[in-house]
């Protein structure tokens, strides 16, 4: 019997299309589990503020009473009123390895995006690129880094059976800490400091316990230094306070920096200890009755990094500031025993931002992909 598809329209199957993310990596190598509660949280449209703007329809595949895939239509006001664009997504797929079920799910999204008038649809996004992004087309070896997708390497497949086709890839680089110290030639040292020097600006750590409005200096700083990235959106209020509150139980302040010209911030560095050590730990994404104390143990035993973002004011970015970032980051993470960083996602086509983090001896190590596909059809 061929796979059907159901909508997602009652508490029961949207606990399924939950579930299914565990049942369809288990035997993944490398997945590393999220926690079950933010995935939940992550979909419920009264507690993520994403949805304030946002549409989504969720979707499953099931074969003789057995789910065997799901997949997530989502539309984004707030991305095509700033892109100027008419574009749908679709996310959160997972999928057996058949194209035939594959190619349901994917048109499930297509019908349902071009009901909501869409052109084109993109994916995935979980459910925005300003949460998990891509998909996984090479470096399956290692486990991924935190807020980032680990997928079966028979998934590029499945959607490019379905006619996707390649709009963006995305890096990740990896670095040791110690190698990156030994690629910081004294000359970088002593640019970095007549630059700051020169142009009056400072760099100073964040403070945690006013994360919050920390992080409202740092929304005007990115929404000004990403405006020109592909696929950028906005973070609205609403938004940046929900990622305040989230990050700040696992923030290591040592690594969180904003640059200041004059007393004005200027440019900002997130660097997160790598929780994904902690969560490898939790297989089955649950808190309790363990889960939680593996967590809370787990924090300060954390030994990498993953340099989240980094943005500086366009009119700054000529300046080279991401560099010296690198350089303050790669000392405070020695200094607190941290051992190794990924720096991810770069655009494949930030071309600065690349250099700069090759220059500091890191390899890039996994290619995400973004998906396009033509609703006109």
């Amino acid at each position: 019997m061929a796979a059907q598809i159901i909508e997602v329209r009652s508490k029961q199957d949207k606990k399924r299309f939950i579930d299914f993310e565990w049942e369809a990596n288990k035997n993944l190598p490398h997945w590393v589990s999220p926690l079950r509660l933010e995935r939940q949280e992550l979909l419920d449209q009264g507690k993520n503020p994403f949805w304030q703007h946002a549409e989504i329809a969720l979707f499953l595949a099931e074969e003789d009473g057995k789910t065997v895939g799901r997949i997530a239509a989502i539309t984004n006001q707030n991305y095509n009123d700033f892109q100027k664009d008419n574009s749908g997504f679709w996310g959160f797929f997972e999928c057996i390895n058949d194209q035939e079920t594959a190619n349901l799910l994917f048109d499930a999204a297509a019908t349902w995006l071009r009901s909501k008038g869409k052109d084109k649809m993109l994916g995935p996004m979980n459910p925005s690129t300003n949460d998990e992004a891509g998909m996984l087309i090479d470096g399956f070896d290692t486990p991924p880094y935190m807020m980032m997708i680990h997928n079966h390497p028979y998934y590029p497949q499945l959607a490019e059976g379905y006619g996707n086709t390649k709009a963006k890839d995305l890096y990740a680089w990896f670095v040791e800490s110690a190698r990156a110290q030994e690629n910081i030639s004294d000359k970088m040292r002593r640019v970095s400091e007549k630059i700051l020097k020169k142009y009056n600006i400072t760099i100073r750590q964040l403070v945690k316990k006013d994360l919050k409005n920390e992080i409202k200096l740092i929304k005007d700083i990115y929404n000004n230094a990403w405006s020109a990235n592909w696929g950028f959106v906005p973070f609205t209020d609403a938004e940046i306070d929900k990622l305040a509150a989230d990050l700040k139980p696992i923030a290591d302040e040592r690594m969180l920096f904003i640059a200041e010209k004059d007393g004005n911030p200027i440019a900002f560095s997130l660097t997160l200890p790598n929780i994904n050590e902690i969560l490898a730990k939790i297989p089955n994404g649950r808190l309790f009755p363990t889960g939680v104390f593996k967590l809370l143990l787990g924090l300060k035993k954390i030994k990498t990094l993953r340099v989240l973002v980094l943005g500086v004011k366009r009119e700054f970015q000529y300046l080279g500031l991401g560099s010296i970032f690198y350089v303050k980051s790669i000392q405070n993470a020695l200094e607190c025993g941290y051992e190794a960083a990924e720096m991810s996602w770069i655009l494949e086509d930030n071309y600065p931002m690349n250099k700069a983090i090759e220059s500091v001896g890191s390899r890039r190590y996994k290619t995400y992909r973004i998906y396009e596909y033509s609703l006109n059809k």
